[in-house]
């Protein structure tokens, strides 16, 4: 098997790391971007970096139905009981995968214009996306939608999170923010809102009209998506455009 997915046996377009630097990285298979990063195999007689790749990614397949999903989550110890993975290998991968989340999810900079729930959702997913806990944040906007800031205001446990209106807005009015959008993450994945996410909603929405500081949206994250309640709820239809 090794011997087999030798990279050196392969032509050299069909190698990971010139196809890569040829085609860009979107175009390689799981396994091959796993070779590159674990550089070496087991040594002599043993598994290549490419099939060490493949068999990290079956051994991860065979934790979840989605492997990626395992990668998100990995730790170092769960790595190295994969065969041929050692500290150093596995602090490899995990360095990559933790920057691959900061520049996915960098912060847009202060005073970027939030003129789609994907920009909102941007900006708090470093606060939320892969949180092991549900959290709950505020993102502070001026009266032109700009970002001034954003504070995470609650954090629960895996499947609960309690957010207070009371301090909720406490926080906006402290921020001198005139607009606002909430939004706390779904560990689980699932982005369906629950009956306590959509009473919530609408106790902000009530607060939001009586304070006169426009409530854009509430977000809920979770595993790399996101879904704005704006969009998909009609909670917001009584009201007119903020």
């Amino acid at each position: 098997m090794g011997e087999s997915l030798r990279v050196l046996d392969l032509p050299e377009s069909d190698r990971p790391r010139e196809r890569l630097l040829a085609q860009g990285a979107a175009t390689l298979t799981p396994a091959e971007l796993l070779a590159i990063l674990l550089g070496t195999g087991q040594g002599a007689g043993k598994l290549s970096a490419l099939g060490l790749g493949q068999l990290m990614w079956t051994e991860l397949a065979q934790m979840n139905r989605d492997p990626l999903r395992v990668l998100r989550e990995i730790s170092a110890p769960e790595l190295m009981e994969i065969p041929g993975i050692g500290p150093a290998k596995a602090a490899t991968i995990l360095a990559a995968l933790e920057l691959g989340k900061r520049v996915h999810h960098a912060l847009p900079p202060s005073k970027t214009l939030v003129d789609d729930p994907a920009v909102a959702a941007a900006a708090l997913a470093e606060d939320l996306m892969w949180q092991p806990r549900e959290r709950f944040a505020v993102l502070f906007l001026d009266i032109k939608h700009r970002i001034m800031g954003k504070k995470v205001v609650s954090i629960g446990t895996a499947t609960e999170t309690l957010a207070n209106p009371r301090e909720i807005f406490r926080e906006v009015i402290r921020q001198g923010a005139t607009r606002m959008i909430v939004a706390h993450n779904h560990p689980s994945g699932s982005l369906e809102a629950s009956v306590e996410d959509l009473d919530l909603t609408r106790q902000l929405l009530q607060g939001s009209k009586l304070l006169e500081i426009p409530l854009l949206d509430h977000l809920i994250l979770g595993q790399g998506e996101f879904v704005s309640l704006r969009q998909t709820t009609s909670l917001w239809d009584s009201d007119r455009v903020l």
